[in-house]
């Protein structure tokens, strides 16, 4: 995705379909995800953090692949609206708006799973992360939170209108699943600095 941020918040505030909650839920994601790199990179090479550097170094290589996923999911949310959308104006649509439900769903519940893989190396930095950049762990902590939280709406919307309820209920099932995990091990992190901090 080239698309500068500017562009991105300007496109997001138009009429236009895309982007939408899915693709600002990745953003956020990424967003937290690279505040993670950016706490990592200062505390890297620390005398006083010099028994976490091989960590810092794994954190440094998950959190930047991770957020080039998340972008990339930007993207594939937005490709995966238009069949959706193309679908509701068709006369005989059922099976193809299945089809396309079925992908709008996957795309918010992929950017969901990869916030919340993420989420261990923001509890890692909470403890082996600089404490000059603690608080940005915790606003990572909040931005992974939201993602979550929004991408787990945009499965929610689309499995609603899904005829395969068998399937609906189970994606809503893993959905809340993760996702409440998810909020407690962010609420957590960002207690535990905000007490800290206090």
């Amino acid at each position: 995705m080239n698309t500068r941020i500017d562009e991105f918040i300007q496109q997001l505030s138009s009429k236009a379909p895309v982007p939408g909650g899915g693709g600002a839920s990745a953003l956020i994601g990424a967003v937290g995800v690279s505040l993670c790199s950016m706490v990592a990179n200062l505390t890297s090479g620390k005398k006083k953090y010099a028994k976490y550097q091989k960590d810092i170094e794994g954190i440094l290589r998950k959190a930047e692949a991770s957020a080039d996923r998340l972008i990339k999911l930007i993207e594939k949310d937005a490709e995966v609206f238009a069949p959706l959308s193309a679908a509701y104006g068709i006369p005989d649509r059922p099976a193809k708006l299945e089809n396309a439900l079925l992908a709008a769903s996957a795309v918010p519940f992929e950017i969901l799973t990869e916030v919340s893989n993420i989420l261990g190396i923001i509890e890692e930095l909470s403890v082996k992360g600089t404490r000059i950049a603690i608080s940005d762990v915790g606003v990572a902590a909040s931005a992974c939170r939201s993602a979550m939280e929004s991408a787990a709406l945009n499965v929610f919307i689309n499995t609603k209108l899904m005829k395969d309820r068998e399937y609906a209920t189970k994606m809503n099932t893993d959905t809340w699943k993760i996702l409440i995990d998810g909020i407690e091990r962010c609420n957590t992190v960002y207690l535990q600095i905000a007490g800290e901090l206090r």
